[in-house]
């Protein structure tokens, strides 16, 4: 059973070691010296989705540094449910890689836009309006099931509605920004899982 356990922490800890800097290459390279009011947000939204998305990235960096220090929140799963979330875990890497790789410099952490954003329908974006969201939720779950630990879930599952809530926001202000184009990509796609779509849904275009 130890083995066993050391075998899922070095998935895991692989995994984090090879999405971090994805990510980070993703940031830089998107970043701008424009400034973003992420008051937009609504101030509650803005603090406490923040907050629990660093509580939940402290409680994975403890446990991949020392399992021991979050055994108080262990769940004794079976050993399928913890491979399923190895499977979770590589299709939200793969997933959110691709997101990366579509958004280019379109990439923000907040529900604005910049003044150069362009309406981003490709790769991922066919499918479902924020696959990024969508990648996030899978590594959520993929990290509450290999490392058996109810910390990661119930994490997931306050940071998951504040991003519900936060989603609609966002989409406001894209249609705003965007009008009717947005409206009727809304229309074909779904917010988070593949839904509606339409063989009149427009064309690549405004991509870098």
């Amino acid at each position: 059973m130890q083995q066993e356990g050391e075998i899922f922490h070095l998935i895991l800890t692989v995994g984090f070691a090879l999405m971090v800097p994805i990510g980070l290459y993703h940031r830089l390279r998107s970043h701008t010296d424009e400034s973003l009011d992420r008051r937009q947000e609504g101030m509650f939204i803005l603090i406490s989705l923040r907050l629990v998305g660093l509580g939940g990235m402290a409680g994975l960096i403890a446990y991949i540094i020392d399992p021991s220090s979050m055994a108080w929140s262990a769940l004794p799963l079976p050993r399928w449910l913890r491979w399923f979330g190895v499977v979770l875990g590589i299709a939200g890497g793969v997933l959110m890689t691709w997101t990366l790789h579509t958004l280019g410099r379109n990439l923000t952490d907040t529900v604005v836009t910049r003044k150069d954003h362009s309406l981003v329908i490709s790769g991922p974006y066919r499918f479902v309006r924020h696959p990024f969201y969508s990648s996030s939720f899978l590594a959520i779950a993929a990290n509450a099931l290999v490392a058996a630990n109810w910390f990661f879930l119930v994490g997931g599952t306050i940071f998951f509605v504040f991003i519900s809530i936060r989603t609609g926001k966002e989409e406001a202000l894209l249609v705003v920004r965007f009008g009717n184009e947005y409206r009727n990509y809304m229309k074909q796609t779904g917010r988070f899982l593949p839904g509606r779509r339409s063989s009149t849904l427009p064309s690549r275009r405004n991509q870098e």
